[in-house]
Formats: structure tokens, sequence, C-alpha cells
């Protein structure tokens, strides 16, 4: 295929999605996906269905993106096998390594996550029918052995093996990552409003979602309670209220200083991560000073959401969810990786 055609098979992927997202088969997919995953639900399947669509999916995003680089790269002289192990904690988190991979020209040899392997089946049956040559570019395998290069997302632990599995050849290797919010005390409630898409999207489990504030010594969560509590449907599921009991009740029981509104517990904390239903916070006195805390964790730290000029590269509050495809996990540019191999 030629770069048109890989541009025009994604462009027209997501306008197939957009107008099948409401349709009958399409619900039926997405409740076989829930089914094999006790965290996806509906709402969320859909969430990450329509940020695909609208980021990744775009045809006027896909061209942008594709100009920003020599076009001479898209066209490689010899394409590679590139393996890609997909993590499973949200769904599609690994479309995007998959669409940076094939606009590049390379074939995507593609590891679904067993709990989050019923989307990627359906969008390929999708792009089948768009172009049949995808079949050549796009393969979903259980084992990676004949790829020449590979991008692996995982835990910490799993990134151990990664490294030793994959070591002899071109890689990127992905660990646990997670986010942070800096918080001024002058935010509106619709900012905190929407921080709170920030922290709860996906029950928090994207290393995109916020798991710690930054705020002003003395700061009063008054109104950042009030303007998140919209949210406390959240306990409806049940493994998220499991959580939320459980962190409860060890607080309670060790008397541990925190804050808790019902469906969130806030603990004062030096940690980057916090487990589900928790998030931590930090007091700091002046940005300069905590700038140079973010600095030390800077290999820690995905994404950081806040309006603070002084802090660079901070998303929009409720921004997190939404990368675009130059939007690089652990700001590692892949296509520059690719290129490469």
């Amino acid at each position: 295929m030629k770069l048109e055609d890989r541009i025009v098979l994604f462009s027209e992927l997501g306008n197939r999605l957009n107008k099948k997202k409401a349709s009958e088969e399409f619900l039926s997919v997405l409740s076989y996906a829930k089914s094999k995953n006790g965290w996806f639900t509906l709402d969320n399947l859909i969430k990450s269905i329509e940020s695909v669509i609208n980021h990744y999916l775009n045809n006027d995003k896909i061209l942008e993106f594709v100009k920003s680089y020599n076009s001479d790269i898209f066209t490689p002289k010899s394409p590679k096998k590139v393996g890609i192990v997909a993590a499973g904690n949200i769904p599609l988190v690994g479309i995007q390594d998959l669409i940076h991979v094939i606009l590049m020209g390379h074939i995507a040899i593609y590891k679904a996550s067993t709990q989050d392997e019923v989307l990627i089946r359906y969008l390929l049956k999708e792009m089948i029918v768009i172009n049949p040559e995808i079949e050549k570019y796009l393969i979903l395998a259980d084992r990676l052995n004949d790829s020449d290069a590979f991008i692996a997302t995982g835990s910490d632990n799993t990134s151990r093996y990664f490294d030793y599995y994959f070591a002899s050849k071109p890689h990127i290797i992905r660990k646990n990552r997670t986010s942070v919010a800096i918080l001024s005390g002058n935010e509106s409630k619709i900012q905190l409003s929407n921080l709170g898409n920030d922290i709860f999207s996906y029950f928090g489990l994207g290393c995109r979602n916020v798991a710690k504030l930054f705020v002003p010594r003395g700061y009063d969560f008054t109104t950042f309670f009030e303007s998140v509590e919209y949210w406390n449907t959240i306990l409806m599921h049940s493994k998220y209220n499991n959580n939320y009991d459980y962190m409860k009740s060890i607080y309670l029981v060790n008397r541990v200083e925190h804050l808790d509104n019902g469906f969130l517990l806030l603990k004062e904390d030096t940690a980057l991560s916090s487990p589900i239903s928790t998030l931590f916070f930090e007091y700091y006195d002046d940005v300069e000073s905590l700038k140079s805390i973010l600095g030390l964790h800077k290999d820690q730290i995905q994404v950081i959401v806040s309006d603070l000029q002084e802090i660079n590269k901070a998303y929009g509050f409720g921004l997190s969810q939404s990368p675009g495809l130059a939007d690089y996990a652990d700001d590692i540019d892949t296509i520059e990786f690719l290129t490469k191999i």
C-alpha cells in the first residue's frame, strides 16, 4: 500500500466506526468486549472508541501528523516486522502504536492482551472490508518470534522480561508510569470538574490517569470535592467499590489520616502512584521548587495536568485521556524509532 492508501484506510475506518457506533452490531461487539474484562464498561468502551475516532482516525489530523515529518520516511526500502505487545488495562490502549507502524509502511505483528482482544479483531475485520491488502500489514499473533523490532508495554515487572527477551533487537520497552495534576488554588469549578475526567476515566487504571495532586500549602479541598461529586456513581461498579472499601478499612484500622468524600480517598503522600479509589496529594511552597521535584521524577510521569504557565507541556484539565498521534507514550518518538530499524 502507498502512503495515500494507508491514510485513506485509517480515515475511512474512522468514518465507518462513527456511523456504526450506535448500531446493534457494534453494541453487541462492545458487550462481548465487556465480558472479557471486568473493568470494561460500555461507557468506557464507547469513550475509548470515540477518542480513537476523533484523535487517531480523523483525516485532517492524520494529514497534519504526516506532514510534520519528511514524507520520504513513510516509504521504507525494506518493510520490517514490528512486534507490538499491547497492555489490556484500558480499551484499545495499543492502537496508537499499530497506526504508527502501518503509517510508516512496516508490518505490525500485534499481540493483543487477552483482556482486550475483541475490539482489535473487529477493527481488523472492518479494515479488510475497506482495503483487503491490510492483511499483509496487520497480523494478530500470539507469538512475536519473527519480528525485527519490538514495542512492548507492561508493568515494571514485565519490562524486565521484555528487556531480556527483546535485548538483541531494536525495541521500545514501556514501564509503569503515572500522571499528576498541579493546582494553583485558583481553579474554577468547571476546571476541577474536568479534572475529575482525568482522575476517574477508566477507573484510574491508565498511565494517563491523574493519580496525584500537587496543591499549594494550606489548600482547601472543599471546592474540589464539590466539583467532582457527579462521579459518585462510580461506586456502582463492584471492582471499584471493593477497592474503595478495602483502602478505607486499611486507613481506618491503621489510623492513617485521610480525606473521604464517600467514593474517593485523599491521602497526603510523597509517592506518585496511588491505589485505585485513592488519590495522593502533596503540598508545595513555590512553583520553582516543585519543578525541581517533577524533574527528578520525569521518568515516572506520563502526563502533567495544569493551567500554570510555568509548567511546560502541561495538558489542560480534562484532556489527559485524549492524546493525539504525536502524543508519544513515555515521550519517546515512535516514528523516529521506526525510521532507524
